[in-house]
Order: C-alpha cells, then sequence, then structure tokens
C-alpha cells in the first residue's frame, strides 16, 4: 500500500477513533506507536490540548523530556488558560533541571497567551462597534452624552486592540527535543557543530533554513539547528517529523 493511500486512509478515520488507539497504545505501553498517533491527529488538523497532553504523557514515559516539554508548551499555545498543562509545565521544566527563563525567552509570547485567553482581539471588535453605535446615535439625537460616550469606547478598543498587536511582535520559538543538540555555524549538513543545546530548553527562531532553523540558546550563542532537533511552538508539527 503506498504512502500516499495509507495517510489518506488514516485522515479518513474518525478523530475519535484514532485518539482512542493511540490512547489504547499508551496504555498498553507501546509508547512509540500512541506518540505517532497523537503527532498525525495534531499535523492533520485534530489539534487540542488533550492531544498534546497525551502525547507529554507518552513522551515522558519513554524518557524524551524534551519531546514532552513541547508537547505540553504546544498545548499551552491552545489553552493558555489550562491551569493542569501550566502545573505539568513546571514539573517538566523542572525534570529538565531549566530555569523558569529558559522555557520563556519572550516575554511578549506570555503577552500573546494572555491575550488570546481573555480573547482581547475579539473584546476590541465589540468594543469599535458599540463606538459606532454611540456616534450614530448621538449624531441623530444631537446628543452630546452619547458621542463622548462613543469617543470612550473607542479610545479603550484601541488601548485593548493595542496588546494583541504588541504580542504579534514576538520572535517564534521552539523547543530543543534532543540532549545535546548540536549548534552549527551553517545550515548545511558538512557544516561544524560550534555548540550543544540543552534538552527542553526554548530557543528563539532567528531565521528558517532549508532543513534547518537559526536560533540562539539562552547563553546569547546563535547557530543553525537541525530541524528535527527542534519543534516550533507556533504551527502544528511538520508531516514529516522526525521526532
Amino acid at each position: 500500500m503506498s504512502g500516499a493511500i495509507l495517510a489518506l486512509l488514516v485522515a479518513a478515520t474518525p478523530v475519535a477513533d484514532r485518539l482512542k488507539d493511540a490512547n489504547d497504545a499508551a496504555r498498553g505501553g507501546d509508547y512509540p506507536r500512541a506518540i505517532a498517533g497523537y503527532r498525525e491527529l495534531a499535523r492533520s488538523g485534530a489539534e487540542s490540548g488533550s492531544v498534546y497532553w497525551n502525547w507529554a504523557q507518552a513522551a515522558a514515559a519513554r524518557g524524551a523530556t524534551g519531546e514532552a516539554l513541547y508537547a505540553l508548551l504546544r498545548a499551552r499555545e491552545l489553552e493558555p488558560g489550562d491551569r493542569a498543562v501550566a502545573r505539568e509545565i513546571e514539573r517538566a521544566r523542572e525534570a529538565a533541571n531549566l530555569d523558569a527563563a529558559e522555557i520563556a525567552p519572550e516575554p511578549l509570547a506570555a503577552l500573546g497567551r494572555w491575550c488570546r485567553r481573555l480573547e482581547l482581539a475579539r473584546l476590541a471588535v465589540v468594543l469599535a462597534a458599540v463606538s459606532l453605535a454611540l456616534h450614530a446615535v448621538g449624531r441623530a439625537r444631537d446628543a452630546a452624552s452619547f458621542t463622548a460616550a462613543g469617543l470612550w469606547t473607542l479610545g479603550a478598543a484601541l488601548v485593548v486592540a493595542a496588546l494583541p498587536l504588541a504580542a504579534s511582535r514576538a520572535r517564534p520559538t521552539a523547543v530543543v527535543l534532543l540532549r545535546g543538540a548540536p549548534l552549527f555555524d551553517a545550515a548545511s549538513p558538512t557544516a561544524s557543530a560550534v555548540g550543544s543545546l540543552r534538552e527542553g530548553e526554548v530557543v528563539p527562531v532567528l531565521e528558517p533554513g532549508e532543513g534547518f532553523l537559526r536560533v540562539e540558546d539562552s547563553s546569547g550563542a546563535r547557530g543553525w539547528a537541525r530541524a528535527g532537533d527542534v519543534a516550533r511552538l507556533d504551527q502544528p508539527p511538520p508531516a514529516a517529523a522526525s521526532f
């Protein structure tokens, strides 16, 4: 059976059944199969906090600390208000012997999660609509109080909208999946290693490359990491993930 046909058959299987198969594999101790199932669900558009939560548990049971932390941090991106995920992230961070700053190199990313949790972008749109309505009523009734209220509401909408806009300027980040993942001086298979990355560390992505990502670690060292050694947090896992 060709890979394309197999992919179509997998995609046609209901999400609930695919999740059940992955969970059954995890309960049976077949963690590689379970992780493959969770990854396939995530990359095919069935991302959810529960998929990544289960993925993290299977990865942790397998001893893949960096992958477990990736799954938890990706779950937090999708469901920033989940306190259970936040607690599990702290446990995973301590297990990886990482400082809090080593998994949060971008302060604006935290602002972005806060904005998504409170749905500030939607609130800004609602406030702008209310402002327009107040202005319309004020003009129709020649009522200065409505016009003034509309101006205040518009100001509030602009302030609220500024927060998600500022958060959008955060650099993308990626999680180091492997212990001692090498850092190269160029995006090339023949490049020389100039250092190594800590498993589970979150690093800003400075530039994408073909099969590589240019990153910066917590010490300020910059270089190219293999795309299979790190996983970006701003997008689902790729179709051909090597982890």
